[in-house]
């Protein structure tokens, strides 16, 4: 059982370290390819990939819809659609910091989506908690001043990747409409018709102006930025996020998973970017209140099976 928890907690720590440099690491790949085109690449790389390893794991009946391809479809295009270009697309307007704050957010907004759709109010001590990390996300920013979010089109860019976010969790949450599908296969059957809405998408947006194809040439020179952004934060990561929960449960990961913002903030650091004072107070707040969260949540679950 031991031996299972640190195999757990090391396979968790490396996919922090690849979800907190994906940020950093997109926002380099932005300076040279659109939000478009950098996402048709990401999933026309990832989502093949995700179909010859459930093909692999679980045979070719899993790759089957049976029935379920509408449905599937759509939590597919709006979650990996509507996730990777919203996200890029503000990331190519704000900064790293910002999407890892505003991306750590989705659980306690999840929250609220619960709420308002099935009634379920979050606990008084939840409620507190995300109060705090929405403070902290404010802080960040604004950095004390509200005016300084609409400096540089930061705000626009901001408001896309917390829509980018609202994608994924509506994605997230239609998981639990697939009973009987492993993760790997809802993974697997939801991304292909999600890269496919990702190129009917980005060929629409280059009709329009809005994109450009990239030469050949130029998607070769970001050669390790597309690996790292299509093969470690799509395919490496998910499995081992799947991996971590097996050892770990859902909580445990989504402890680990808090550290994201920190990892982001480091790599900028280490890029030479000068954090103000209440920037890292305010990623603090974050971070703080949703382990505080979490930690209460594991607190809960554990009193209601004895």
């Amino acid at each position: 059982m031991q031996t299972n928890q640190f195999k757990g907690v090391l396979i968790m720590l490396v996919t922090v370290l690849i979800w907190g440099g994906m940020f950093p690491v997109a926002k380099a790949a932005l300076l040279t390819l659109d939000a478009f085109w950098l996402s048709a690449i990401r999933y026309g790389i990832a989502a093949p990939l995700f179909a010859a390893i459930l093909y692999w794991r679980e045979g070719a009946e899993a790759l089957r819809y049976r029935g379920r391809f509408l449905q599937a479809s759509f939590y597919g295009v709006v979650g990996f659609s509507g996730f990777s270009i919203l996200v890029f697309a503000g990331l190519s307007r704000s900064r790293p910091e910002h999407a890892a704050i505003i991306m750590a957010l989705q659980t306690p907004i999840a929250a609220f989506v619960h709420w308002a759709l099935k009634g379920t109010r979050p606990a008084n001590f939840t409620l507190v908690c995300i109060t705090v990390a929405i403070l902290g996300v404010f802080m960040v920013i604004t950095k004390g001043d509200p005016v300084h979010a609409f400096a540089g089109g930061t705000f626009f860019g901001d408001m896309l990747i917390f829509l980018g976010a609202m994608s994924w969790i509506i994605y997230t949450i239609g998981a639990v409409s697939f009973p009987g599908w492993s993760a790997l296969r809802f993974t697997t059957l939801t991304s292909l018709p999600g890269a496919a809405g990702i190129f009917v998408l980005t060929g629409i947006a280059s009709l329009l102006g809005y994109a450009s194809a990239p030469a050949g040439a130029t998607v070769a020179t970001l050669g390790w930025e597309i690996a790292y952004l299509a093969l470690l934060t799509v395919v490496l990561a998910v499995l081992f996020w799947n991996m971590a929960i097996g050892y770990l449960g859902a909580l445990n990961a989504m402890l680990l998973g808090n550290l994201v913002p920190v990892v982001t903030f480091a790599i900028r650091i280490m890029q030479g970017h000068h954090f103000e004072t209440i920037e890292l107070a305010g990623a603090g707040l974050v971070v703080l209140a949703l382990i505080a969260n979490n930690l209460y949540l594991r607190g809960r679950s554990a009193a209601s099976k004895r």
